[in-house]
């Protein structure tokens, strides 16, 4: 069987797997990094690009490629098809204002909501566009196309074919505020109003789910793309009833549905997935990063702050601990900072902080599964990936709070993964049945409490200065 390469263009580096198109198994791989900061011009990660390729073993022999890539960011293209800017990553809030304000003049969060199925925030697309209008209206008026980063990365894999070779998928499409999920359409309407209706841009060609966008140079076959989430999704084999959630520095809930969302409170974004579904998501500041403070309190390591939170009782006590520590988006709580409750003589050991930090993290992503579910998502089971999901304590805790069997799959590059995947389906004209190996499941007995003393405490916070 041919062999297919899958990228991970995420917002630190650059990953490149190569995998039988038959059997999903790895070849070979490679990496690079990309620069730090909230905007980068496209070219470094074109260079990146070509860096982990050639680490791994390069791309002359594969059947297909696909991108899979960070979500969101704004990549603006002269008519000439060269960069205007440096590219608006997701995580750039100087939109903040421009979110406001593109919020309101529609009508308020709920016309967004019947819209696009998202309320607008400083990370997606459209408000980008909107500071672009009114902080550069010289490179606005420069700005012929606008693409996201994976769509401007295929586009130069296929030889920069003009501006109307550029191609994106629904799953990177749904994060930019003006395709809608639902339909399957853009509002161009929506893209008029980010720049005042003065002005449209060229968009990208939304791709089917195996659909190809063209061919290298070499004759290799290129997929749609993917945004990072669904590439993850397909790369881990969710399926209809199971939410992943992703522990990282923040962190995501998001499933597989049948059904767009429609959340008009913006805590829940109506994205779509690689495979013609869709996929509801939510969005937590703090994760990982919980427990890397607590350790750090504590004076340990986070495997140390494992066996210490093991060693605390379900519940730590009452002791509780509200993980705002950067503010917070689900809840909406930008200002606030994080607390602890239920201090005494009793709680106020080594042991009951550190399971106070893996219970109030969990907590907070058990919020994010609420809001899933109030939006019908089915909920079967949970796949916990990401760095914070090495953690025993956390694999052992996650049962108890989400109420749900835990299944943990080996670290690996899911983004890649899943790009590979889908670049296997347009190779060959079927979704591969490639299976996750190593698996870990992980169950107990849910433990309700937790979660009522962690809602009685949550919104106990003070804002920071």
């Amino acid at each position: 069987m041919p062999l297919v390469a899958g990228v991970d263009s995420s917002t630190q580096s650059c990953k490149v797997v190569i995998r039988d198109a038959e059997t999903g198994a790895l070849v070979r791989e490679g990496r690079a990094a990309h620069p730090d900061g909230t905007e980068v011009h496209p070219d470094a990660w074109w260079s990146a690009l070509t860096e982990a390729a050639e680490q791994a073993g390069g791309l002359d022999d594969v059947a297909a490629i696909s991108v899979g890539g960070q979500q969101h960011g704004m990549v603006a293209l002269d008519e000439q098809g060269e960069v205007v800017r440096p590219a608006l990553l997701w995580n750039d809030t100087r939109s903040a204002g421009a979110a406001e304000d593109l919020t309101r003049e529609l009508g308020g969060p709920q016309a967004w909501a019947d819209a696009v199925g998202l309320v607008p925030v400083a990370s997606f697309t459209v408000t980008k566009l909107r500071w672009l209008a009114d902080a550069e209206p010289g490179n606005a008026a420069r700005t012929a196309a606008v693409c996201l980063p994976h769509d401007w990365l295929t586009w130069r894999l296929a030889g920069s074919p003009g501006l109307d070779g550029l191609r994106t998928d629904r799953s990177d499409a749904s994060g930019t505020g003006y395709w809608a999920a639902a339909t399957g359409e853009y509002r161009t309407d929506l893209l008029r109003l980010a720049f005042h209706d003065r002005h449209q841009p060229i968009v990208p060609v939304v791709l089917g789910p195996a659909e190809s966008a063209g061919t290298t140079a070499a004759g290799a076959l290129l997929g749609p793309g993917a945004g990072d989430n669904a590439a993850a999704a397909f790369g881990a084999g969710a399926r209809p009833g199971d939410v992943l959630v992703s522990i990282g520095t923040s962190g995501t809930v998001f499933s597989v549905a049948d059904t767009p969302a429609n959340d008009p409170s913006g805590i829940v974004a109506g994205f779509a997935d690689v495979t013609g579904r869709f996929l509801p998501l939510v969005c937590t500041l703090n994760a990982a990063r919980v427990l890397t403070t607590a350790a750090a309190m504590l004076g340990v390591d986070v495997d140390r702050l494992s066996e210490l939170a093991l060693d605390a009782p379900a519940g730590a006590d009452g002791l509780v601990l509200v993980p705002y520590l950067e503010g917070e988006r689900t809840p909406n709580k930008p200002h606030a900072s994080g607390a602890v409750h239920g201090l005494t003589l009793r709680t106020g050991t080594p042991a009951h902080l550190a399971r106070a930090a893996v219970e109030g993290m969990l907590c907070a992503l058990a919020d994010g599964l609420d809001a899933l579910r109030a939006q019908g998502a089915t909920v079967n089971r949970v796949i916990l990936v990401g760095g914070g999901a090495r953690s025993e304590a956390v694999r052992r805790i996650a049962p108890e709070v989400f109420g749900l069997p835990v299944v943990v799959p080996p670290p690996g590059e899911y983004v890649a993964d899943g790009a590979a995947r889908q670049a296997a389906w347009v190779a060959t004209g079927t979704a591969p049945q490639w299976t996750v190996k190593d698996t870990q499941e992980y169950g107990g007995t849910p433990v309700p409490a937790i979660r009522e003393q962690y809602a009685a405490a949550r919104e106990l916070t003070v804002d920071r200065h």
